[in-house]
């Protein structure tokens, strides 16, 4: 059956909307008709080459849908159930999965090597990261899917599958944010976004939002931001002059430049921590020199999809939404259709944001 998909015919070359032909499922899969798929700055580093991937594919990872047929052994979800995409499912059974550190397990995109799909003409696809969002159907394993929560719009429950899980589990997991202290989070997209969400349910008392653009402000202080900061060489010095001249305790970094990441780790206190959520190239090069380590006492880390287990942590946030605490709709500056996403590819190049919403 052929259906709509935005497929990436090579690395650096725009997307062509074009038809694709799905199998049926086979064993262990599961096709889905998707609801909604956000449109994720990660989309942009697969397609110019920052992350590597098997090209031609379709890219597109975060997204929710119905189910419309299982192949054999498929139990946990039927046809008409509604589920959200998980573009990284943990095998169970390397050594990170040992450890219960499953957004680290080393065969998690072990899927997007596969030929999932073909052209009309008969070239063959690759599922970027594994679920291949950027099209009307897909056909993906069964460990890609999990049930949306109860009391989730199945269009809002898209957001799910990558920005919220990586922004909340940025605030909650790695830096691990208690209540009364002050946090900055540097980008505000969708990640972004949700950091600042994050921020504002852990009992954060200062939040201050970071960005190159000022248009951003009303975005962030409506998620959660107390303060704003456009992005300068003085940025650091105004944080730390918000603070009493001490710095934020915890910094969150969701731009992946080498400059935000500076600047982050120069914002937070003595003894402050900073989690490095943001995807940068190679060439974005961070330095430091070892005294200021020592002075300083602070912590940087990496944050690979928040530290979260999505099995365990959709629940929590689907409560958080029912309650109110975390709106998915304040993510989203636009729903477009799928023709729609060459130009949010360019919105995003351009530094504007939010989030893109595919609605189907």
């Amino acid at each position: 059956m052929a259906v709509r998909a935005a497929v990436l015919p090579a690395i650096g070359s725009p997307l062509e909307i074009t038809g694709i032909d799905l199998p049926d499922p086979g064993p262990g899969q599961v096709r889905v008709r998707l609801a909604a798929a956000g449109v994720c700055h990660s989309d942009l580093s697969l397609s110019d080459g920052t992350m590597r991937v098997p090209v031609p594919a379709v890219l597109g990872h975060e997204g929710a849908g119905t189910v419309v047929a299982v192949g054999e052994g498929v139990g946990h979800v039927a046809p008409g159930d509604g589920v959200v995409l998980n573009w990284a499912p943990s095998c169970g059974s390397c050594h990170a999965c040992s450890l219960g550190e499953v957004w680290l397990c080393a065969n998690a995109l072990s899927g997007a090597a596969d030929v999932y799909a073909r052209t009309t003409e008969g070239t063959d696809l690759h599922p970027g990261l594994n679920v291949a969002a950027f099209a009307e159907e897909t056909v993906v394993s069964a460990s890609c899917v999990l049930p949306v929560p109860d009391g989730v719009p199945l269009t809002d429950a898209a957001l799910l599958g990558c920005a919220v899980l990586t922004g909340y589990g940025a605030v909650h997991h790695s830096a691990r944010v208690r209540a009364g202290e002050t946090v900055a989070v540097f980008g505000v997209g969708g990640v972004g976004l949700s950091a600042l969400q994050a921020a504002r349910i852990a009992g954060a008392s200062k939040i201050v939002a970071v960005d190159v653009s000022a248009e951003k402000e009303e975005l962030a202080r409506a998620a959660g931001a107390t303060d704003y900061v456009v992005a300068s060489d003085t940025t650091a010095r105004e944080i730390r002059g918000l603070t009493g001249k001490q710095g934020v305790d915890v910094a969150v970094e969701c731009a992946g430049r080498a400059a935000s990441i500076r600047a982050a780790w120069d914002s937070t206190r003595r003894g402050g921590r900073t989690t490095v959520v943001g995807i940068g190239g190679k060439d974005q090069q961070v330095t430091f020199n070892a005294l200021e380590i020592f002075h300083w006492g602070r912590t940087l880390s990496g944050c690979v999809y928040g530290n979260s287990d999505p099995a365990r942590d959709l629940p929590v946030l689907a409560e958080h939404i029912r309650a109110g605490r975390l709106d998915l709709s304040a993510l989203v500056t636009e729903r477009i259709s799928l023709d729609g996403i060459p130009a949010a590819f360019e919105n995003m190049l351009a530094g504007k944001g939010g989030r893109a919403l595919i609605v189907f």
